[in-house]
């Protein structure tokens, strides 16, 4: 599929899979929204983009900034054709260790967050039929990953209501797509928390060793194009484990079934 004229909005793009998801759909012709919380490195980004770009600058917990977000980004282009949630932040400490704290942070900003600004967005969606919404979960969204329990719980809560979301809108034209990248080189382990909330400061080598952000772009936006429903982004062991949890299309086409049988008004029927 072509995304000439389309409008792609990015949280999360500042750097990284975000920026490297901007440039891609730019080069192919997309208009881009980008969102973050740092407006200076969102405008270094569309800088380099050369197309239409319009900046909006919120923090994912602010529910009020995002909903205005939401309404600017629907009004700048008429509609919004492509939502990647992509905002997030990691961990590195032991369970033992870790604050409560910590684990509230996590998944207010990777799963909450991603799925209050879905939820905003989603009467747009529902009203066109069509377009594609991504969520950037994690390998670790597949797999209970040591040190990282509170991003782990977050990542598998982010797939669980996007494969929900997806069934219900089974009978649009609305693209639900799950992307679960491995290690790729970007300041995700440098700014992860630790057990007291602190960023890590230091990266990892499987990190700093990991997939281009560009070429990561590259894969997931192929991916979207030929209308895969998850997209495993990721190499070596952490490719062949994602691959072990990947969910069959089977599965997919199954719960769309379901729906298409009546399966929703059966349940709205019953209350």
């Amino acid at each position: 599929m072509s995304f000439e004229g389309k409008t792609a909005w990015i949280t999360g793009a500042s750097s990284g899979i975000g920026a490297a998801l901007a440039r891609d759909w730019a080069a192919r012709g997309a208009h881009v929204i980008l969102s973050g919380r740092d407006e200076a490195r969102l405008a270094e980004v569309a800088a380099g983009l050369g197309t239409d770009t319009l900046i909006l600058p919120f923090d994912v917990r602010d529910e009020a900034a995002m909903q205005s977000a939401t309404e600017k980004a629907i009004g700048w282009k008429g509609n919004v054709d492509i939502f990647v949630a992509n905002a997030g932040i990691s961990q590195r400490s032991p369970a033992v260790d870790t604050s409560m704290q910590v684990y509230r942070d996590i998944i207010e900003i990777d799963l909450t967050a991603q799925i209050a600004a879905t939820q905003a967005l989603l009467p747009h969606f529902a009203e066109r039929g069509d377009g594609h919404l991504l969520f950037i979960s994690s390998i670790a969204g597949k797999v209970g990953v040591p040190m990282r329990t509170a991003y782990c719980a977050a990542k598998h809560g982010l797939i669980g209501y996007a494969d929900a979301l997806r069934g219900e809108l089974s009978r649009s034209d609305i693209g639900v797509h799950v992307v679960c990248p491995g290690s790729v080189a970007t300041d995700v382990s440098r700014n992860a928390l630790t057990s007291d909330g602190s960023k890590r400061g230091r990266s990892d080598k499987v990190i700093d060793n990991g997939i281009r952000p560009e070429d990561a772009a590259r894969r997931i936006v192929d991916a979207v194009a030929e209308g895969q429903r998850e997209i495993i982004v990721a190499e070596g062991m952490e490719e062949a484990m994602g691959e072990m949890r990947r969910t069959p299309d089977a599965l997919f086409d199954q719960v769309a079934a379901m729906v298409a049988s009546g399966y929703m008004e059966k349940m709205q029927a019953e209350e």
